[in-house]
């Protein structure tokens, strides 16, 4: 049976299907056929049964080694600082919620926490804290332990969890991929005792490639290539996004792009190797402030690329300012334009047929009136 179908019930008839999922799975008793759990949490809890785990044991919420925090500190500096102000501006959604935002590394250790926080909430306090291990391991089942041990979004509501002790959460939780394509954290939103709100899954997978976008945005390279398929305008929040060094060595990709691209994670080399154009051709697109252009690739499938060329001042700007503002797909369409812009001299027709869109668009983008 498809589990979004079932999200839409009653409250006490979703968390009936949950408990008859438990009586069956957990502890071997005969139930519905219709009272199954997503996959991936059926999966973590044989994970869990098989780690020697009952779900009435107590869960004790431990933080790691001072040496294992300031490891994990330092090793997620720049995941911190990319995902900040994401993660403020996704908080605007959840506002009237009560759900909060946990981000971990990818062995499951909190790194940073943000949202309405109750910290006279035992359960919020638990969790809520810079260097708590919520892995699988040590946790059972979560939206952190799930995500991070399948590497796709996860939705779970209450008994979902593994752990009577954590069956007050309800969370979503997505990974985070970094410009080499492995999984260098993960976002997790979760609220205790309260209303069910798969829609956030939605929201956690958006805001974690935002925070994937301004990773590859941060990385100092000399030319950034936005590509889509052929048809799709350029600029948008899921556009693959490719850095290229002055030499042509991808600098990072996003998760788009390799899979676009067919690269595995942990690869990266020339662009030559993926594009079958010289690649002289694609600066020469972006020193002449050329639009979106098809492009073939050695495999035999058609791109359209929007090349743009950074130096070291242009760069630095795209590393911050790109960053702090990537969220909504609005603001990095207005960073791309006004940046088109910015290269055009104040030229806004050029600046239009740059980026291979209308001369009004680039003024409603800007909010500005045509002269």
């Amino acid at each position: 049976m498809n589990t979004a179908a079932r999200y839409p019930v009653a409250p006490a008839a979703r968390l009936q299907q949950i408990e008859q999922a438990r009586r069956h799975i957990l502890f071997g008793h005969r139930a519905a056929a219709d009272a199954s759990v997503p996959p991936a949490i059926e999966r973590s809890w044989r994970r869990c049964l098989a780690m020697g785990h009952r779900p009435q044991d107590r869960v004790v919420f431990d933080t790691v080694s001072a040496a294992a925090m300031n490891r994990a500190s330092q090793g997620s500096r720049p995941l911190r600082q990319a995902a900040t102000p994401v993660i403020r501006s996704m908080a605007r959604a959840m506002l009237h919620t009560r759900y909060f935002a946990i981000l971990t590394d990818a062995q499951g250790i909190v790194i940073d926490v943000q949202g309405p926080l109750d910290r006279h909430d035992p359960h919020v306090a638990a969790i809520a804290r810079i260097g708590v291990n919520l892995s699988e391991a040590a946790v059972g089942t979560t939206a952190i332990g799930t995500t991070l041990a399948d590497l796709q979004p996860v939705w779970l509501h209450r008994g979902e969890h593994f752990f009577h002790d954590t069956s007050v959460f309800s969370c979503a939780g997505a990974p985070i991929w970094g410009p080499d394509g492995a999984c260098i954290g993960m976002l997790d939103l979760t609220g205790v005792n309260v209303q069910e709100q798969p829609a956030l899954k939605h929201l956690v997978i958006q805001s974690a490639c935002a925070i994937e976008n301004a990773l590859i945005l941060a990385r100092p390279h000399r030319l950034l290539l936005r590509i889509s398929w052929p048809g799709r305008v350029p600029g948008g929040h899921d556009d693959g996004l490719v850095c290229l060094d002055a030499d042509g060595v991808m600098a990072g990709a996003n998760r788009t792009a390799r899979d676009m691209l067919g690269l595995a994670p942990g690869t990266s080399g020339h662009a030559s190797q993926c594009f079958a154009i010289g690649i002289d051709t694609l600066f020469d697109a972006a020193r002449h402030h050329r639009g979106a252009f098809e492009v073939p690739l050695w495999s035999g499938l058609q791109l359209q690329v929007l090349a743009r060329q950074a130096d070291d001042r242009t760069g630095a700007r795209q590393a911050t300012g790109m960053a702090a503002h990537s969220v909504p797909l609005k603001d990095m369409e207005t960073a791309l334009i006004r940046q088109a812009v910015d290269d055009a001299r104040g030229n806004v027709m050029e600046a239009a047929r740059a980026l291979g869109i209308s001369r009004a668009t680039v003024y409603r983008k800007l909010g500005r009136r045509p002269a």
